[in-house]
């Protein structure tokens, strides 16, 4: 049975009271094309955003900074100033002319950064860890180009309270900014898995230790930024099986099983959740089960998107067995900006541009076409 005769993607799914009409999901894909110094989003990222949005279709933005010490990358977008804000609303008013939908990711890089990027403060996370200073894999995008990470410290216990409260002002400029609910990140090795993976959190305070302390982490920062948006317009993203950036636990299923089912005290959007066979931008193995879906489907009861190397097919197969409601597309997205529409009609994908990335110009983030019916190849769109 083709993608098309199904249509299963294309159902409708209820998000709190809002409504999408289609499954697939482009998810927060960070590609460092906002502006330097000031974070604030570009004209660039106007139109990559404004070329994705689909009626009914949600959008997750990029991974962006909750404050100035907590950026991971040279050239990412902030929510701590009223210029970044203002930037975000023009991308948010043109996804809602499309009828679209859209979260935003907010993120603090923690340890995983460079003092070129955190205003020369010592980056901060749960515990000093000098193996992942010495891991020359792990790498920051920065004004000179690539560098390894800075030395880090550890936070003090009077000091998390600020954390918490960096999430709960950008979560309020996110609102004033105009998305429609935003996103937690809990992975990819930034503050908060620091704190839930005991690889990188040995503390002997209330935020180390058991499964519970390590959580609370996260547990306080979604009772800050639920109370600025309510109910089911606050999703989390995690990534269980990831080992990026320098991340480990000594029984990642007991946290991650652990965190889902706490996740259930919570009215979420969502629970994100990437596959293992994707760590970072790299693929693992294409063809991989979906392992961590399947297994903590089990134990939260809300709605799930799934992201990590899906095809059209794989996508599809996934919301058959109900594995996921959601299923998120991150690089096919990039070099696919009308991706629900190609799907849809089962017209061949362009392949994604690894070496465009990362490339801080135009090149491989605006100028990707859509598929032209009239020739079997690029340019006009229809609508799903």
């Amino acid at each position: 049975m083709s993608i098309q005769s199904s249509k299963k993607l294309f159902s409708p799914l209820k998000v709190g009271d809002i409504t999408l009409n289609h499954r697939i999901v482009m998810p927060p894909i960070s590609r460092l094309r906002a502006n330097w110094p000031n974070a604030i989003p570009s004209n660039m990222m106007l139109e990559h955003y404004s070329q994705r949005a689909t009626e009914g279709g949600l959008i997750i933005a990029e991974a962006t900074a909750v404050s100035a010490e907590a950026r991971a990358y040279h050239t990412a977008p902030g929510l701590y100033t009223d210029e970044q804000v203002l930037g975000w609303k023009r991308i948010t008013d043109v996804v809602h002319e499309k009828k679209g939908v859209i979260f935003v990711q907010l993120s603090h890089a923690g340890r995983a950064t460079n003092a070129l990027l955190t205003e020369g403060k010592l980056p901060i996370t749960a515990s000093v860890n000098q193996e992942f200073l010495q891991n020359k894999n792990i790498v920051v995008s920065t004004p000179n180009g690539f560098e390894l990470p800075s030395e880090h410290r550890a936070l003090q216990t009077n000091e998390i309270p600020n954390v918490i409260e960096q999430f709960r002002y950008a979560a309020e400029n996110a609102k004033n900014a105009g998305f429609d609910g935003i996103e937690i990140q809990a992975g990819q090795g930034h503050i908060i898995e620091q704190f839930l993976q005991n690889k990188s959190n040995n503390r002997i305070d209330e935020y180390g230790g058991s499964i519970e302390n390590r959580v609370r982490l996260l547990t306080e920062i979604l009772e800050s930024t639920i109370s600025v948006w309510g109910q089911n317009r606050v999703g989390v993203r995690i990534s269980p099986s990831s080992t990026f950036n320098g991340m480990g636990d000594s029984d990642p299923r007991a946290l991650f099983r652990y965190l889902a089912s706490r996740m259930n005290n919570y009215a979420l959007a969502y629970l994100h959740i990437i596959e293992p066979r994707i760590s970072g931008a790299d693929t693992i193995a294409e063809n991989q089960d979906a392992i961590a879906t399947k297994e903590l489907r089990g134990i939260y009861e809300g709605i799930i998107i799934s992201a990590g190397g899906f095809t059209p097919a794989t996508a599809e197969n996934a919301i058959d067995n109900e594995i996921a409601d959601l299923i998120a597309f991150g690089r096919h997205f990039t070099s696919n900006p009308d991706l629900p529409n190609r799907i849809f009609h089962d017209l061949p994908l362009t392949h994604y541009d690894r070496n465009t990335f990362y490339a801080f110009d135009a090149n491989g983030y605006t100028d990707f076409s859509v598929y032209d019916f009239s020739k079997g190849n690029q340019k006009a769109s229809v609508e799903v």
